[in-house]
């Protein structure tokens, strides 16, 4: 293709993004286009599976049987948002393989939150509220995305994470209306993990090297720091109903703004953790390396499997 036929079909595609159309996988696209959204998107579904590891910790520990099937049963909804995010990272001519060879060898990111650690059963409750919460935030406006296959799967993730945030808010809700001790425990984690939730927002807008391009292909519709705010002012309210106190001494109101005012985050902590060295790093990725490879004879017998298969079927049709 010339650089003039090039340039002709960036304009096409440029218009199509101004009039909020789909982009679908055979269409064309820049290629800076398709890469990114490959970035984007295996980052999500990286995000949901390494998810599961704080919470699955706590599945043989829940406090009753209803408490296990519940958190058993969102677990399991973390996985299947992780095979719709790679079934639609797939679209855009990247095999699932590679991905997961992305992810194992640290080359692909994933949310700086799950490398913290779930020390109580109260975390699982501010995981919920908090961070399911933030994932809210930043899923609902995807799922104007421009790219189809991400929009639609964000359609049904968004309705499952609803599920999981009203879960964990009523996991603090029933420990701030317990004992002094249980109340103390849920204030505990909410100090825990305030801060990196609202690190899940990524870094400030003017430190963004993804925010200015990703608007304006609309893949993101709000920034980084537009959806930060928008998290604080919803959860503080919900913080007051519970009965605990947001760990930020600088916190008010503005009533000008309509807004919520709120400390500086610690940076330097946020880039530690999105380059490796967060408590639990190391921890996640020898989790997820050695589920993949004590999950290799299953994929092998797949395969020979399929492969039978295919010949009996060539074997039959000749």
């Amino acid at each position: 293709m010339s650089e003039k036929e090039v340039k002709n079909m960036e304009e096409i595609f440029e218009a199509r993004i101004a009039r909020d159309e789909k982009i679908e996988p055979k269409d064309w696209m820049p290629e800076k286009y398709r890469k990114t959204h490959i970035r984007q998107i295996s980052q999500h579904a990286h995000s949901e599976v390494v998810g599961m590891l704080p919470e699955g910790n706590w599945i043989t520990r829940a406090p009753s049987l209803r408490r296990k099937a519940a958190l058993l049963a969102k677990v399991q909804d973390e996985a299947g948002h992780g095979l719709y995010l790679y079934s639609a990272t797939e679209t855009l001519g990247i095999s699932r393989e590679e991905l997961y060879d992305q992810l194992h060898s640290g080359k692909a990111k994933y949310s700086s939150i799950f490398n913290y650690p779930s020390i109580t059963w109260a975390d699982i409750g501010a995981i919920g509220w908090l961070v399911d919460g933030a994932a809210i935030i930043n899923q609902v406006a995807l799922c104007g995305t421009s790219f189809g296959p991400y929009a639609r799967a964000m359609v049904r993730i968004c309705k499952e994470e609803s599920f999981h945030q009203r879960q964990g808010y009523e996991i603090m809700l029933t420990l701030c209306n317990g004992t002094p001790e249980q109340k103390e425990m849920a204030q505990d984690a909410l100090n825990r993990w305030w801060w990196p939730s609202l690190m899940m927002f990524g870094p400030r807008d003017e430190d963004s090297p993804h925010t200015a391009q990703s608007m304006k292909w609309k893949l993101k519709r709000k920034t980084n720091d537009e959806l930060r705010q928008q998290f604080v002012d919803q959860t503080v309210p919900q913080a007051d109903i519970l009965g605990i106190t947001i760990p930020d001494p600088d916190m008010t109101y503005n009533p000008e703004t309509g807004h919520y005012e709120f400390g500086e985050i610690d940076w330097d902590e946020f880039w530690q953790v999105v380059k490796g060295h967060g408590p639990c790093n190391k921890e996640r990725m020898e989790a997820r390396v050695g589920a993949w490879e004590r999950g290799s004879w299953v994929r092998e017998a797949a395969m020979s499997y399929a492969e039978k298969q295919e010949k009996k079927k060539i074997a039959k049709a000749s």
